[in-house]
């Protein structure tokens, strides 16, 4: 083999290889709140209808589209959200979840908990 062809190969692999890799996990934790009613029907950054029955979130940085399990640290519940919306960028905390994913995670009548977050495939 000429060294071309090896340097070729090579890159080749490595390219290959870097595109088997899973998503990069990007953790955080912080506080998650939960989305008023009045957002109900009106429209997301995304261009989604709001919709308190989804399991859909907001949040600073990831890209819509974006599955994300939300774990309460309190009780250990976790669900997966989709991330539809932005919070703004001053906002101290790390996501916004609908109401039916508040109710799952346990804390829809406490109206915040310390939640861990996850991106997932």
């Amino acid at each position: 083999m000429n060294k071309r062809f090896l340097s070729q190969l090579i890159i080749s692999l490595g390219i290959c290889s870097l595109l088997l890799i899973p998503m990069t996990v990007f953790a955080e934790e912080g506080t998650a709140v939960h989305y008023s009613n009045k957002f109900q029907g009106r429209k997301t950054a995304s261009g989604e209808v709001f919709d308190q029955k989804k399991l859909t979130a907001a949040h600073k940085q990831y890209p819509f589209g974006t599955k994300v399990r939300v774990t309460n640290l309190e009780n250990n519940r976790s669900v997966i959200v989709k991330i539809n919306d932005r919070m703004a960028t001053k906002n101290s905390n790390i996501i916004d979840v609908t109401s039916r994913a508040a109710n799952e995670l346990g804390f829809r009548k406490k109206g915040k908990a310390q939640v861990s977050l996850e991106a997932v495939d």
